[in-house]
């Protein structure tokens, strides 16, 4: 935070595999992933604490973590003159010869980057979901409630409570009173028994009840040492967790549409979904607020151009693509070529992918450096498809980097 406010320090947790997001996980770690056009996951969460002065931050990483690694320092690139940073921290080993075994043990096993800044309170966020939150009103709250930790919670119907960590506040509707990893049956809330609050895997706490909690959970050996499956389970059974509901959170320049928006992003079919939100005449999450930008850093690139008949509509068109063929409901990111007579329908192609003469894609994911030769389909022949890529339950057709299209 800025002089004259509470000591922060921020630590994103960007270590997870991301097998669901297969195969585009395969050669980097999920919140390296593309996303929009132009930003990586771990650019919505850095975005919302930087915009929200907090200015130290530190990331987490573990799996195949090269390519955000190389993101983070080459992006994002604070004011050493004032003390601030962003910058990745790799599984240290400090406590042996180990790697993380869970949320928890990372931190746990970080915890001089703690004693090294002794800030009043230290905030913990996830790195892979998409969304725009003031982590300032959170913080107000929690420094107002005294509690060991806040956790952020938002609705979600209560058929999908199996998917999150879910929260059941006490009577004053701040208390966490139960906190359940992914129940099938949750009780709803007393307000609308058909919704539960989802843990949004973003936490706040006093740096004393942090460190004390991380030392307690090392010391049990039946525990998962996940901040959702432990830590927070622990601190909720001694009185000291309460919750923030994100649906109060506002930021500068939302709109009503896209206000409270969050979504995980972790299997294709939640990721295609998001990359749809963006394309709607009034997007359900708009990428063109400057009040609350999201920030990132795309290279030197020439703008978009247009040719030989080439159209896009209802798309996100990078710089740096070459459109001659037709595009609709798509996100392109950079470099992209799509040649004459080809069609690009519903699909999300990534840095410098090439859709041949005559192709059809619909429906896709297609991962960097794609290369779709002249008159192949992709999305057209399900039975097909599914003999040569991943598909998912929602009918997605994903390709790995760099992968072969007969």
């Amino acid at each position: 935070m800025r002089r004259g406010g509470p000591s922060v320090l921020g630590i994103v947790l960007a270590g997870g595999e991301g097998k669901r997001l297969m195969p585009l996980t395969a050669d980097r770690a999920k919140p390296a992933v593309t996303f929009g056009g132009t930003y990586r996951l771990v650019d919505f969460v850095l975005s919302n604490l930087v915009n929200g002065d907090i200015l130290r931050i530190c990331v987490l990483t573990q799996y195949k973590s090269h390519s955000l690694d190389r993101h983070i320092t080459t992006t994002w690139r604070m004011s050493s003159l004032l003390g601030n940073y962003v910058t990745p921290v790799p599984a240290q080993q400090r406590l042996g010869p180990r790697w993380y075994l869970g949320s928890a043990d990372a931190i746990l096993q970080s915890l001089n980057l703690v004693h090294d800044e002794e800030p009043e309170y230290v905030v913990v966020f996830g790195a892979d979901h998409v969304y725009r939150m003031d982590p300032r009103q959170m913080l107000t709250q929690h420094i107002e409630s005294g509690a060991g930790v806040t956790v952020a919670g938002i609705r979600v119907p209560r058929s999908e409570s199996s998917q999150f960590g879910v929260i059941t506040p006490g009577s004053d509707g701040l208390t966490v009173e139960r906190f359940l990893e992914k129940p099938a049956d949750p009780p709803g809330l007393a307000d609308d028994p058909e919704c539960v609050f989802a843990s949004m895997g973003n936490y706040i706490f006093t740096t004393k009840a942090l460190i004390e909690a991380l030392q307690r959970d090392a010391e049990d050996e039946n525990s998962v040492h996940d901040m959702g499956g432990s830590i927070l389970p622990q601190l909720t059974d001694r009185g000291e967790a309460q919750l923030y509901d994100f649906s109060l959170n506002h930021v500068p320049g939302e709109t009503t549409r896209d206000q409270g928006y969050w979504r995980d992003v972790g299997t294709l079919d939640a990721y295609y979904d998001a990359h749809m939100d963006l394309i709607a005449e009034r997007p359900a999450f708009n990428l063109y607020n400057r009040q609350w930008p999201i920030y990132t850093h795309s290279g030197q690139l020439s703008p978009a151009r247009f040719n030989a008949g080439g159209m896009a509509s209802e798309s996100i068109i990078s710089a740096g693509c070459l459109i001659r063929g037709q595009v609709t409901r798509s996100i392109l990111s950079p470099g992209v070529r799509v040649d004459p007579g080809a069609v690009v329908q519903g699909s999300i192609l990534h840095d410098n992918v090439h859709i041949g003469r005559g192709a059809v894609v619909r429906g896709a994911v297609l991962d960097k450096n794609v290369e779709v030769p002249p008159g192949a389909t992709i999305g057209v022949n399900p039975g097909r498809d599914a003999e040569l890529y991943t598909v998912s339950k929602g009918g997605v057709i994903a390709l790995g980097k760099g992968q072969q299209v007969p």
